[in-house]
């Protein structure tokens, strides 16, 4: 009796239930996935007598073919490829930017702006729609690429992680700079932002993630087919826009299409996500 209890102790503090908990979870975590992909090779019979297989009685890629062939699918995807990657692009950038003033520059109101920074991002986002719908069409760039484009380019989030990094970086790598007289946006874009490299990929990231998934901000900027975007355009797919019938195979096909730019992105730069104090200075 004692042995068993031994071997159970042995069991437990060797971490093999909590690999196994783990484990379990992960699989619970990526089943539905696994269901979507098995999914979009299946025929509509197919996929509606047997929703949760894995293994299709059919292997077939008319979904795809139909999504790519028959649709406004590749308009969706091109929409938000430009959306995306400007939006992107120009977050980083102006997230930096303001990250940066409000790390290292002494101005009247830094705090209290710093202050409403921290409580805009308490604020949900489907509060601000009215109102950015309101500003959008008064600034008359509604229904078009800088009305979809232009909200997106900083966000409150974005800065404070740009702030609290800058931050980490010891004022000295700055001061040789200041003695040749280098100007702060020289000092800024030559020196410090090549340091914050960890914080940048990570808005890069979050940014591409979260423009290319936005679905609110579209509905209230845009209206014009041409200008559909993935979200909206699956969105349309799910209430049943192509015809009657439950269409699951070319729903989750448009689903795992979706996802791959995005999953690609995230297992390319996990690393530098992860290596957050690369390019930090000691003193």
């Amino acid at each position: 009796m004692a042995n068993k209890e031994s071997a159970f102790k042995r069991f437990i503090h060797s971490g093999v239930l909590l690999y196994v908990l783990l484990a379990a979870l992960a699989f619970i975590y990526i089943m539905p996935f696994i269901i979507q992909i098995a999914t979009s090779f299946k025929t509509d019979a197919d996929a509606t007598a047997n929703p949760v297989s894995l293994i299709p009685e059919t292997w077939t890629t008319a979904a795809y073919e139909r999504l790519f062939m028959h649709s406004d699918f590749p308009v969706w995807f091109k929409n938000s490829l430009i959306v995306t990657i400007v939006g992107a692009l120009g977050r980083v950038f102006f997230d930096s930017l303001a990250g940066y003033a409000l790390s290292r520059l002494q101005f009247p109101g830094r705090n209290a702006i710093f202050a409403l920074l921290v409580a805009v991002m308490s604020v949900p986002g489907v509060v601000l729609l009215i109102p950015k719908f309101l500003i959008i069409n008064t600034l008359g760039i509604y229904d078009s690429y800088a009305g979809m484009i232009l909200p997106l380019l900083i966000d409150a989030s974005g800065v404070f992680i740009m702030k609290n990094f800058f931050e980490s970086i010891p004022r000295s790598v700055e001061e040789q700079a200041m003695i040749d007289r280098a100007g702060t946006f020289r000092i800024f874009w030559s020196i410090v932002l090549p340091m914050a490299r960890p914080a940048i990929v990570t808005i890069a990231i979050l940014s591409f993630q979260g423009s290319w998934n936005e679905l609110s901000h579209y509905i209230v900027s845009t209206q014009s087919p041409e200008l559909t975007t993935l979200t909206k355009g699956v969105a349309s797919l799910a209430s049943g826009a192509l015809s009657q019938g439950n269409q699951y195979p070319v729903k989750l096909a448009a689903a795992v299409v979706m996802t791959i730019p995005v999953a690609v992105l995230f297992f390319i730069f996990q690393k530098k996500i992860m290596n957050a104090s690369e390019g930090s200075v000691k003193e």
